[in-house]
């Protein structure tokens, strides 16, 4: 039974870090990308955000399709579907078909995620649950921060066409894996929800719109997100009064918010969002945007936040069942605060060296808050609705990472731009610090050249008040998790609940 669980889990890891990896993977690629594909900057987002669009409308079917078809079917389904539309992006010659695969891509590749959880969950006892969890979140935590390296290494040793092409071995050892081995699930008969389906694919389609394009589009400034803005609000309601009074079989229950741990882990993972992989995101783009360091150079550097989150989740999986869960969020928050707060302190004359610290401690609070904070959201719910449950809690930390980063991306302009206009009233040709500064160059302050550099300099150290700004609201955000954890539910004594088994 151990040999068979090991591969199980390397089938339904490998297909989890392909999915998650590709999420990130081919950001750094959209430059060349662009470049071979005829497409403007503002065009070749589409790529990412078709993909984005097409996963959030699907994973919540997850616990429905499993029901329909089972588990097995649908995690080959997949599987196969995801390498099939990898090999198509690989292949696209121009953007119309990019932004095409990209959203197929995204709906075979929506239900990786939540699917391999659920089996995690099933092929190990209720006692070694944390084990499980630990080495779900290894692939789905540390294969975001692997994937910007691995990318720009690809784009710049071969071609961005290997982003896409690196899916296909990595999926088809899957596929054999899963098809040799994975458990199914029974069939159930269930009957489609068209209007709550409809109106949830609208509602979530249109929110994630407005927060992958927000803060390019200037937000409600666009008539397009205004529009989306009204959709989300509409559909979502709908949605939500019908599925509570409706007289129908749901689409999914969401009286599983009900269970005091699912939700609060739900908000955790939300708020998360911000600090994490909105920091994640700041920090890439203070490396390779402020200090210039070069996109594999900047990966390298990001490195031992990855490496400390794969250690720290090895230690957590063996002690979660030992330790009350809520103690390692308690010190994950604490070390992700402190790891925060010390990029509060970063300017333009740090050195690589300066990096380490800061980035091992987010690194040990990622690793100590997620496998406990998804080991606590499965605790106490019924082991019937597994690959339900899965589905939602997968969304709900997709949109929460595409919040955090819409976000704190938007608090970053903001910041900048505030802060270069209250620098620039300070700048005018009667400054002694103007003439000091320019004085090494021999420009004088009328100098078109040395307003260049005035300039420049000026927005220079706007860039980096914005960047301490987000940095201090990133390490707020984590402040504000610590009441949560109060409203934390222990488990029942006894055995776990938790084992949950194919029927």
């Amino acid at each position: 039974m151990n040999t068979n669980r090991v591969l199980i889990g390397a089938a339904v890891m490998a297909a989890t870090i392909m999915q998650v990896l590709d999420t990130t993977i081919i950001n750094v690629a959209l430059p060349n990308m662009a470049g071979q594909l005829d497409a403007t900057p503002d065009n070749i987002s589409w790529v990412l955000t078709s993909y984005l669009i097409a996963s959030a409308i699907i994973m919540p079917l997850t616990g429905f399709i499993t029901d329909r078809i089972g588990q097995k079917r649908f995690l080959l389904v997949s599987i196969a579907g995801f390498v099939i539309t990898s090999a198509l992006c690989g292949m696209a010659t121009s953007l119309a078909q990019m932004v095409l695969f990209r959203f197929l891509q995204g709906i075979f590749g929506a239900a990786l995620v939540p699917l391999s959880q659920s089996i995690m969950l099933q092929i190990f006892p209720g006692e070694q649950r944390g084990k499980a969890m630990a080495i779900w979140s290894m692939g789905v935590m540390v294969a975001p921060i692997m994937g910007p390296t691995l990318g720009g290494w690809l784009t710049e040793a071969i071609s961005w066409r290997w982003t896409f092409y690196i899916n296909l071995p990595v999926g088809i050892a899957s596929f054999v894996l899963a098809m040799r081995h994975v458990p199914d699930t029974v069939i159930r008969a269930r009957r489609m929800d068209w209007p709550g389906f409809v109106t949830l694919a609208l509602g979530i389609g249109a929110l994630q719109l407005i927060l992958d394009r927000g803060n390019q589009d200037d937000w409600f400034s666009s008539r397009t997100l205004v529009f989306a803005a009204f959709v989300t609000v509409i559909a979502l309601s709908f949605f939500i009064v019908y599925t509570l009074t409706g007289k129908h079989h749901p689409l999914f229950d969401l009286r599983i918010f009900r269970d005091r741990n699912f939700l609060v882990a739900s908000l955790i993972m939300t708020t998360i969002g911000i600090g994490f992989f909105g920091g994640m995101l700041l920090q890439s783009l203070f490396l390779q945007n402020f200090l210039d360091y070069p996109t594999f150079e900047a990966g390298l550097y990001m490195a031992p936040r990855g490496l400390a989150s794969f250690l720290v989740m090895i230690f957590v999986g063996k002690f979660v069942t030992r330790i009350p869960p809520r103690n390692f969020i308690l010190a994950g928050i604490l070390a992700s605060i402190a790891g925060n707060y010390l990029m509060t302190r970063f300017t333009g004359d740090i050195t690589a060296h300066d990096l380490i610290v800061p980035m091992l401690l987010q690194g040990m609070g990622m690793g100590l808050i997620f496998v406990p904070i998804s080991t606590l959201a499965f605790t106490t719910l019924p082991k019937e609705t597994a690959a339900e449950a899965a589905g939602i809690y997968s969304l709900i930390r997709a949109m929460g990472s595409a919040m955090g980063i819409s976000i704190l991306a938007t608090y970053f302009s903001r910041s900048t731009q505030q802060s270069w206009s209250l620098l620039r009233g300070d700048i005018t040709p009667y400054s002694a610090a103007l003439h000091n500064y320019l004085a090494p160059f021999h420009f004088g302050t009328q100098d078109p050249q040395g307003i260049a550099l005035a300039a420049r300099a000026v927005l220079h150290q706007a860039q980096n008040i914005g960047y301490i700004d987000s940095f201090w609201f990133a390490t707020l955000n984590f402040v504000l998790m610590l009441p949560l954890l109060l409203l934390v539910r222990a488990p029942a004594k006894g055995p776990p609940q938790a084992q949950i088994s194919p029927e």
